[in-house]
């Protein structure tokens, strides 16, 4: 199959990649061309904000979380739609698990995949040991199709004697030289870049840098090497299960964005139907077999999420009721009976979790974790393992070590330290799960979900 496509790649975080990225991708759509955005790791901000500029749902694409043959379902899937695909790095090039080399880089990504990689350098402060600087990430990986660099924060030297150096020295292409832009920014908080959905301002800052990547790449060239990738030869193995025939409410508003499209994407094929509903705006849940409360930011929203009484009183019915409720960080947090902001002020959470929340003013957690289930619960047995991610700034108190879901390892902290809250049919973690790597959790989830819509249903 013949995908046109590309990833775009920093030397190291900071350089730039994100806003670039988004430049690239709306230049391409103004030319007419549908862009499928795709970002490696675990990453919900960026590919949200890649949606912006494109206007196509942007996917993860995570060598750690999920196996080769599911990154290559994901990627054909979804890339096969478009005209060309755009693929975000993370970190580094070759920045990935803690100890495990290039295991789930960019760069491992790029192998996966056969992309070509357009490498992005800050070019600031930097004269000819900039070629040196691209010959060893060149050379450092030989099976890596390093195809053409862009220099950022470029000035007059860069565009009129370095680009000449890197091109004669490296043999390789140098797209474009950009110009520091300060006026062009996302503003960011404590996990990161501000999400599209609270920025008001982002289609204004995507079509200013979609102007300069217009003025300063060469978009063509850029094309053309996304058209000359390797074909891609891959069965996508979906529709494995279509026959669950139950409703799913996914929690989706400003406060909670954080999913993973493909998860969602996933429950669907197993003939589920999404609902989405928004704990901010809507005074009662929709009509729903499960409940899936995902992550974001609830803890910048408290004061309208704690007055919502109606949509706090439908929670706690649909729980009494015993729907399966499935929180993941945010939402999780949500759950609880209280929750202290930034300011050591205390709101009402919805109370399905005997807990308190607390925001603190350091990172709690940050990393890929194994988590193994301490109990029997709608998503796992006792026992099972399951990989994820958690990323946050809270902690999570008064839960009774009776109730807790897993034990991690991995990740910031001790090994075997407890996390969530799993009694009846809640269940709430910090831990993110990409559902179609972990399938063992969508089997038993919709199996809870078709029990209690059995058990709901009308005699």
């Amino acid at each position: 199959m013949k995908i046109p496509r590309l990833l775009i790649a920093g030397v190291q975080s900071g350089v730039g990649k994100t806003t670039l990225t988004l430049g690239i991708m709306a230049a391409l759509k103004k030319k007419g061309l549908s862009v499928q955005g795709f970002k490696v790791g675990p990453d919900y901000i960026d590919t949200g904000l890649h949606r912006c500029a494109s206007g196509i749902a942007s996917h993860n694409l995570d060598s750690w979380m999920c196996s080769e043959e599911i990154i290559k379902t994901v990627f054909v899937k979804n890339a096969a739609r478009a005209d060309i695909s755009i693929i975000e790095g993370v970190m580094g090039l070759y920045d990935g698990i803690k100890g495990q080399g290039i295991k789930g880089s960019s760069a491992d990504i790029a192998l996966i995949l056969n992309i070509p990689v357009v490498l992005v350098v800050n070019a600031r402060g930097l004269a000819q040991s900039c070629v040196a600087l691209a010959k060893g990430y060149i050379d450092y990986e030989p099976r890596l199709n390093i195809k053409e660099i862009i220099l950022n924060h470029a000035g007059t030297y860069h565009k009129n004697i370095l680009k000449t150096a890197l091109q004669n020295e490296l043999g390789i292409k140098v797209l474009g030289c950009l110009p520091a832009a300060e006026n062009i920014k996302i503003p960011e908080r404590h996990l990161g870049l501000l999400p599209a959905e609270e920025n008001k301002q982002v289609q204004s800052a995507i079509g200013s840098m979609a102007r300069l990547v217009e003025q300063e790449i060469d978009l063509d060239a850029l094309l053309q090497i996304a058209a000359d990738a390797a074909d891609i030869s891959h069965t996508c193995n979906i529709n494995e299960n279509n026959n669950a025939g139950i409703t799913i409410g996914v929690a989706r508003d400003e406060a909670f964005s954080f999913y993973y499209q493909d998860s969602l994407d996933y429950m669907e094929e197993r003939g589920a139907k999404i609902v989405f509903f928004s704990p901010l705006h809507d005074r009662a849940l929709p009509s729903a077999d499960g409940l899936y409360i995902g992550g974001g930011f609830p803890e910048m929203f408290l004061p309208q999420l704690s007055s919502n009484e109606d949509m706090l009183y439908s929670l706690k019915d649909a729980a009494r009721k015993g729907m399966p409720i499935f929180a993941e960080c945010g939402g999780f947090m949500y759950l609880t009976e209280k929750i202290t902001d930034f300011n050591g002020h205390l709101w009402a959470g919805a109370g399905l979790i005997p807990a308190q929340a607390t925001m603190t003013d350091s990172l709690a957690a940050l990393g890929y974790v194994q988590a193994a289930a301490l109990k029997d619960s709608i998503l796992l047995n006792k026992g099972a393992t399951v990989k994820g991610h958690e990323f946050h700034y809270s902690q999570i108190s008064g839960i009774d070590e009776h109730d807790r879901a897993f034990s991690l390892k991995g990740g910031k902290g001790p090994e075997g330290r407890a996390d969530g809250y799993a009694r009846g049919n809640v269940i709430g973690s910090y831990v993110h799960l990409h559902l179609r790597a972990n399938a063992v959790v969508v089997d038993n989830f919709f199996k809870a979900c078709k029990k209690y819509r059995r058990n709901s249903s009308p005699a």
